[in-house]
């Protein structure tokens, strides 16, 4: 994201594939895959499910904190009057009742909803448009607002009202998304997004956040330098290292001794925790203090529309709203398809997209109306865990849910979260979004990368995403129509990087001639379908057909939808034979369909 917060942070102290043995396994197995038998065969049990959702939980606190902090800090001089840890916990309750709708029967893929960055460069827009002239100074990238205490001053009135004005932008963004979905629109567009213009939105989503994880990592270096090499040698040099077998029952009823690639899966709480211990020893207990409160937060507390005040919709909020709309809807379609290539699943349908982002629409309109001023949508960091964990099971994405609903109904707990040193947070998003960044890159050998169609439409789509954003931000004249709601939303829309790097590759990819395997599409498949799902057994096809189906008792609903509304029901012929059975509301049994039939199997006695 090339929006750079307005005044500078103010801080008060308080796998490699390496040989190995071979594993006790039938003998028609040869040569393990570098995914851990937990993803293969099913669920992991509930122990390691936790644990994998507490990281999860880490890297939302990441985004939360970092996007809280930031709008923050963009207000003048002034004070909350209700604790900023009870607008944490409003956040986090809205993004465990997004994620758990989500996953249940929103797009059905293990994504987790977070207070996406996207809505942050209209949300500061907004906030920067209403402050005094005399305290704005364009073309500096961090604005140093002074203190302000005369009988003039704006600051104490216009903190809360300014916060109160983004969270209607965020009811507005929220009411358009679920329009957009219900309508069918996703399923429209994203049959038509192939690679060239997927990849381009995921290099640059991956790109857009180096200058906050920079201004993170910068409060201090060494913490963040150790944590990011600790990240790196669990996840790949020690990913392939299996600790002694433990007995569990992944997916059949017989007992089988399953190796755990416990660096691997744990790549993320571990560093974590050994850099947080050494901050907390060492006395480099970073805390920042726009979150911190000088009163204590309640232990429980029940969020509820119009705890402090209602939402304030403006037409300016208006402008911001729809900004937000646009540039959420286009970075949680490209984690659709993100997380369905890194789970080795087909690119999700039109019904599947369509209901996803219906519902991403209606976590953010809960979000505006408890008081937050950052809506839900589904988290690019929290994808790229998913990689870099290579575990991604429905069940974490549920407890994901319930740890953000308990967390969000106690902000002494909610408050936890910002203790934290932000070194560490700057560290989680950095390796999380190389992940990203690198996805994007090996989404272009889908397509004809040598076609000079296919390059001008790559460097342009990723230069111009990249170039716009960095001129507004060091523009000496600011835009200026006249008219203030169209000021806020031409540069809201011109300094999203996502939304102009999928807005370029759409338009060019569906104008510029081209044949279907110079694009990358899939030859005599659905248009959702890409190249790379062309060699994949019919088996596989079924079982990641199954992914994205409605739970059985929803699918008995879909006749019962007015026809408007079908879209987001499957077709007919996608509900999936009779004698096959309905899939359960859980996870499949096999997440990554290529390596299925490597799971072991029972032993003669034992039934299936």
């Amino acid at each position: 994201m090339s929006q750079s917060p307005p005044n500078a942070i103010q801080l008060q102290s308080a796998g490699s594939q390496s040989t190995l043995a071979p594993l006790p396994r039938p003998p028609d197995v040869q040569n393990p895959p570098s995914h851990s038998w937990a993803s293969l065969c099913g669920p992991p049990p509930w122990g390691l499910s936790c644990l994998l959702a507490l990281q999860h939980i880490l890297v939302l606190a990441s985004l939360l904190c970092t996007s809280h902090l930031l709008l923050l800090q963009s207000l003048p001089a002034g004070g909350l009057s209700f604790s900023p840890a009870q607008l944490l916990a409003s956040s986090l309750f809205a993004c465990g009742v997004s994620t758990s709708l989500q996953t249940w029967m929103g797009s059905r893929l293990p994504l987790v909803q977070a207070p996406s960055l996207q809505f942050l460069i209209p949300a500061l827009v907004l906030t920067s448009q209403k402050l005094p002239l005399a305290l704005r100074t364009p073309g500096n990238s961090s604005l140093v607002l002074p203190l302000c205490g005369g009988p003039g001053c704006h600051g104490l009135e216009l903190w809360d009202t300014s916060i109160r004005e983004v969270s209607g932008a965020v009811v507005i963004s929220g009411l358009l998304q679920a329009t957009l979905g219900l309508l069918g629109g996703p399923g429209h567009l994203f049959p038509r997004c192939g690679p060239l213009v997927l990849a381009p939105s995921l290099v640059v989503a991956g790109l857009s956040v180096y200058r906050e994880v920079a201004l993170l990592c910068f409060t201090h270096w060494g913490l963040a330098s150790l944590l990011i090499v600790l990240m790196v040698v669990c996840s790949q040099h020690l990913g392939s290292c299996l600790l002694p077998p433990r007995p569990w029952r992944p997916a059949s009823t017989s007992s089988t001794h399953t190796h755990l690639l416990a660096f691997r899966f744990l790549s993320v709480l571990i560093p974590v925790a050994c850099v947080w211990t050494v901050s907390a020893l060492l006395g480099l207990s970073i805390i920042p203090g726009e979150l911190s409160a000088p009163t204590k937060a309640p232990w429980f507390w029940l969020p509820h529309p119009a705890e402090w005040d209602w939402p304030l919709l403006t037409p300016r909020a208006l402008a911001a709203g729809i900004s937000m709309a646009l540039a959420a809807s286009t970075s949680s379609l490209g984690c659709y398809a993100l997380c369905g290539q890194l789970l080795h699943l087909p690119s999700p349908p039109p019904h599947a997209c369509s209901r996803g982002l219906s519902l991403e629409g209606l976590g953010s309109v809960l979000a505006g109306l408890l008081g937050s001023p950052m809506g839900t949508a589904s988290s690019f960091p929290n994808v790229g865990t998913v990689g870099l964990l290579q575990a991604g099971p429905r069940r974490v994405a549920h407890l994901v849910g319930l740890f953000c609903v308990a967390l969000g109904l106690s902000p002494r707990l909610a408050q936890l979260l910002t203790t934290i040193p932000l070194p560490v947070l700057g560290g989680v998003l950095g390796v999380t979004q190389a992940v990203v960044l690198s996805t994007g890159f090996s989404s272009f050998h889908l397509a004809d990368i040598d076609s000079g169609r296919n390059v001008f439409i790559v460097g342009f789509s990723i230069f111009t995403a990249l170039l716009l954003p960095r001129w507004f931000r060091e523009a000496q004249v600011l835009l200026s129509t006249g008219w203030s709601p169209l000021d806020v939303l031409l540069r809201s829309l011109l300094t999203e990087p996502i939304f102009l790097a999928g807005l370029l590759g759409f338009l060019l990819e569906n104008t510029i001639p081209g044949t279907r395997l110079e694009r990358g599409l899939g030859q005599g498949l659905p248009p959702p379908f890409t190249a790379r799902e062309a060699p994949m057994p019919q088996k596989s096809k079924e079982r990641a057909d199954q992914e994205y189906e409605l739970p059985f008792s929803i699918q008995n609903l879909c006749p019962c939808i007015p026809q408007p509304l079908r879209c987001l029901c499957p077709l007919p012929q996608d509900f999936g034979n009779e004698e096959r059975g309905p899939s359960e509301p859980g996870e499949i049994a096999d997440l990554l369909p290529d390596f299925g039939d490597q799971c072991p199997q029972p032993s003669r006695g034992e039934s299936q």
